[in-house]
């Protein structure tokens, strides 16, 4: 049974990797969001909509996000993260009032995502923040016809799994889809816009031990320091692992590379590049 399930979600892969192209439009969208002072916001019934707020709740730890960057609507609110209420995904009146409670804009970037073509909660969703002036887009596990495309959203992005193992049950192949692209959406956004170094998450919020510890590490790495001398560039960074790392190489108070990263942007690249001693 393990291997017939294993052997669908292998075909995953294949339908992932044909949607890419189609969702790197969105990746370019959502990092001119976020350049711009806009966020991203998911929105999806049942396992969809729990899967969009996953993404987003791993944002703030990993990246240093504010939480109000990357948001998750999920049809029913916060009870049906754990608890399953199929009607709710019917209800459009509540999707228009989870979209003005959030509030999108010109400059935000909303992704309905739904294995069904129908989902009646995800298109008003994407109805509602149209009229507001965001940009949408649609994560869809069935084919659309070309008109339908261009009335559901501005960009749609079809990622069609086929049968599942269990007939109907979409939280297997589609689900393991969604959350392929939803992991990537966020992680190549955040690498443009300049919240990792290489593979490295600098932006990491050391909210918990393992976390400090992780952060002293990144210092140790990038900056060329010992495990004592991380430690008091993070206490006196307000441990801010860029920000310390900028110190290390390059010397100078954390006033002076915090300025220095502002104005690279945020990139630690870009505020590391050049030989330039800051002593002042």
């Amino acid at each position: 049974m393990l291997r017939a399930i294993h052997a669908e979600d292998r075909s995953v892969l294949d339908v992932v990797e044909a949607a890419l192209p189609r969702w790197a439009v969105v990746v370019d969208r959502v990092v001119d969001a976020f350049r711009q002072g806009g966020r991203l916001v998911y929105a999806g019934a049942g396992t969809s909509g729990r899967l969009g707020v996953l993404d987003a709740a791993e944002c703030p730890p990993t990246y240093g996000t504010d939480p109000e960057l990357v948001r998750g609507l999920v049809a029913g609110g916060a009870p049906t993260l754990v608890r399953s209420a199929e009607g709710v995904e019917d209800d459009e009146a509540a999707a228009v009032a989870d979209v003005d409670d959030v509030g999108p804009g010109e400059r935000d970037v909303l992704v309905g995502i739904s294995a069904s073509r129908r989902t009646p909660y995800v298109r008003a969703v994407l109805r509602r923040a149209r009229e507001r002036g965001a940009w949408t887009a649609f994560l869809v596990g069935n084919h659309l016809d070309p008109d339908d495309e261009a009335a559901v959203a501005d960009h749609v992005v079809e990622v069609v799994t086929g049968p599942e193992a269990i007939t109907g049950s979409t939280r297997m192949k589609a689900a393991l889809a969604q959350k392929m692209m939803l992991t990537m959406l966020t992680t190549a956004a955040m690498v443009r816009w300049g919240k990792t170094y290489e593979n490295l998450m600098v932006d990491v919020a050391p909210t918990s031990r393992k976390l400090v510890e992780r952060a002293k590490g990144l210092v140790m790495h990038l900056g060329g320091v010992d495990y004592e001398h991380a430690a008091e560039l993070l206490e006196a960074t307000d441990h801010q692992v860029k920000t310390a790392v900028v110190v290390a190489r390059r010397g100078g108070t954390p006033a002076a590379a915090r300025a220095r990263l502002d104005r690279a942007g945020g990139s630690l690249r870009a505020a590391l590049a050049g030989d330039t001693q800051e002593t002042h």
